[in-house]
């Protein structure tokens, strides 16, 4: 782990282990973060995106579930940690906002009430003191009204406004890598702008370090600094987002790229489809698993998983065909951030 990293994982597996055969969700995963950098997570549902990020805070069942490799945040070892430890972590070192904030909040007490109980336990202060946390910060995430906000109940606010709440709660106790699970699936597209410009301007604010986690491209350009693109529980292509935007060299990248409308898009075209379906996670194949929906495969492919190809300053793809994917890429012409 560098100086200036904060999250190092090294070839995580998480694997369920339930009914049926095991589920081998996430698949010798290397991933690292530094410190107020933002990644996106981007991919299918089914690619292992949350099932990582409930890794980082070991959230997945322990008794439905193994979970492999190293997970170290901010210098601990999170797989090793102890439950009075793991109490201490949660909320203080890493917090997490919720895809559905109706699901996560408790819908029995107030959100004034929830935000100051987390404030309570990880910094002993008086219920006063904790009132007061919470009520900076609904004002820091620009709840109207928040004094009379903070008596209310979840159901009593909009979409839009538990999610605040929700993001409110996760940085209750100041930590320092926020994990984000798709939150603004749920809302509709003008909220969905609001929500990410606050997050954005939150994590520039607080010098957090983020991981969010989108299955839309455009989402993941608005908010990342690094896109990392996970198929079948691996990472296939990771890069600065300008350069793996401009330049996708992974089969599945450039699918998903295309399968997207966009501004170069004439009115009437059909928007291309990725063929076939993602892998059985029970009976992942030896090779690529992409192979039976990728167009450049070759025979290698079926027999071995590919390593890691840097076709980039920072940028790699686990590919045995970038250089017959950086044609498909250069015609791609989508619009990139500036």
């Amino acid at each position: 782990m560098t100086e200036a990293s904060l999250v190092e994982i090294d070839n995580l597996s998480v694997t369920f282990t339930g009914s049926g055969k095991p589920v081998r969700a996430v698949n010798h995963l290397d991933l690292s973060l530094r410190r107020g950098e933002v990644l996106a997570l981007l991919g299918e549902s089914g690619s292992g995106k949350s099932v990582t990020l409930r890794a980082l805070l070991r959230l997945n069942p322990e008794n439905k579930s193994r979970t492999e490799g190293l997970i170290r945040v901010a210098g601990q070892d999170v797989l090793t940690l102890s439950r009075a430890r793991l109490k201490a972590f949660r909320g203080s070192v890493v917090a997490m906002v919720f895809q559905e904030p109706a699901l996560a909040l408790d819908p029995v007490y107030t959100l004034g009430q929830q935000i100051a109980e987390a404030v309570i336990e990880h910094e002993n202060c008086s219920r006063e003191a904790a009132r007061k946390r919470a009520l900076e910060l609904f004002e820091r995430v620009q709840i109207p009204s928040p004094e009379r906000r903070l008596d209310a109940y979840p159901h009593e606010m909009s979409g839009g406004m538990r999610q605040r709440a929700m993001i409110a709660l996760a940085l209750a106790c100041r930590p320092k890598l926020l994990l984000a699970d798709e939150p603004t699936t749920a809302l509709d597209a003008t909220v969905q702008i609001q929500i990410l410009l606050l997050l954005r301007e939150l994590q520039r604010e607080l010098g957090l370090a983020v991981i969010f986690v989108t299955h839309d491209i455009g989402v993941a350009v608005e908010i990342a600094d690094r896109i990392a693109v996970m198929y079948a529980g691996r990472i296939v292509e990771q890069g600065p987002v300008r350069e793996l935007i401009r330049n996708p060299r992974h089969p599945y990248t450039i699918g998903l790229m295309r399968s997207r409308a966009h501004g170069a898009l004439k009115k009437g075209t059909r928007l291309e489809t990725i063929p076939g379906a993602p892998p059985d996670l029970s009976n992942l194949p030896e090779g690529c698993p992409f192979t039976p929906r990728c167009r450049f495969a070759e025979t290698v492919c079926k027999s071995s998983y590919p390593p890691a190809v840097d076709v980039g300053t920072g940028h790699f793809a686990r590919c045995f065909r970038t250089e017959a994917t950086a044609p498909a890429s250069q015609s791609l012409d989508l619009a990139a951030p500036a």
